[in-house]
């Protein structure tokens, strides 16, 4: 489930079904689907525009409620598919064609962002490291809950970066605990490097399945007999 700019290209190279929705609603649509087909396997996929952008408000939600999908964020820190202006996560300082003189804001931290807002499952991948992201994405599937993959991911027209984070990425530690979210956080806010791999993962019930233990208690009714009632 893509919403819109490069990333919403992706169920084009993909074997599978694929709903391109409107801007910014990426998670909603995600979140409906989940609910109406508990049994889909479903991913959310954008960029740094689509969803910390105009998307931003729908993130803190998926992730607190713990819906059962996988987002994928590709971010090359510009707004590549209109000729590269500026990004929420665009460094301060970077001269756009929105930011002439640099860009005053400080950006966005994605990682920090799905931490905060209770994400059970958090990771970073980088593109030029395909397997391993692969690795990433697999777990994050397989997770049962909300899993957010944050991917570097530079644009190669407008703002190449892949020089910058092929010295500055930094694997996780072999011995790192994924439980424990205050050096989750601490570490997302390093600056001195970006780290790559999971950052954090906890076990919690999921939205899909937390509404799945009222259906008993519903009330039942005919659909035929509505159907009926307004035709």
């Amino acid at each position: 489930v893509p919403g819109i700019g490069c990333s919403s290209r992706t169920p084009y190279f993909m074997s599978t079904f694929g709903l391109h929705g409107v801007h910014g609603r990426t998670l909603p649509i995600a979140t409906g689907m989940k609910l109406a087909n508990p049994d889909l396997t479903i991913l959310a996929m954008g960029g740094d525009g689509d969803l910390m952008s105009i998307g931003a408000g729908h993130f803190p939600h998926a992730a607190a409620r713990n819906v059962d999908i996988t987002c994928v964020l590709m971010d090359n820190q510009t707004y590549g598919l209109t000729k590269a202006q500026a990004s929420p996560t665009s460094s301060m300082g970077h001269k756009t064609k929105s930011t002439p003189y640099g860009v005053i804001a400080k950006p966005m931290a994605p990682v920090l962002f799905a931490l905060a807002n209770g994400a059970t499952f958090v990771a970073r991948g980088y593109s030029a490291k395909p397997n391993d992201l692969t690795d990433l994405i697999v777990q994050g599937i397989k997770h049962p809950g909300f899993s957010f993959i944050h991917v570097q991911s530079p644009c190669t027209e407008f703002f190449n970066t892949y020089d910058f984070y092929d010295q500055h990425v930094e694997e996780l530690p072999s011995d790192w605990d994924q439980h424990d979210l205050k050096a989750a956080i601490n570490l997302a806010l390093t600056e001195e490097k970006v780290h790559l791999g999971v950052f954090y993962q906890e076990e919690r019930l999921s939205f899909s399945a937390a509404v799945r233990q009222f259906e008993p208690e519903g009330k039942q009714f005919d659909l035929a007999e509505y159907l009926q009632r307004f035709s």
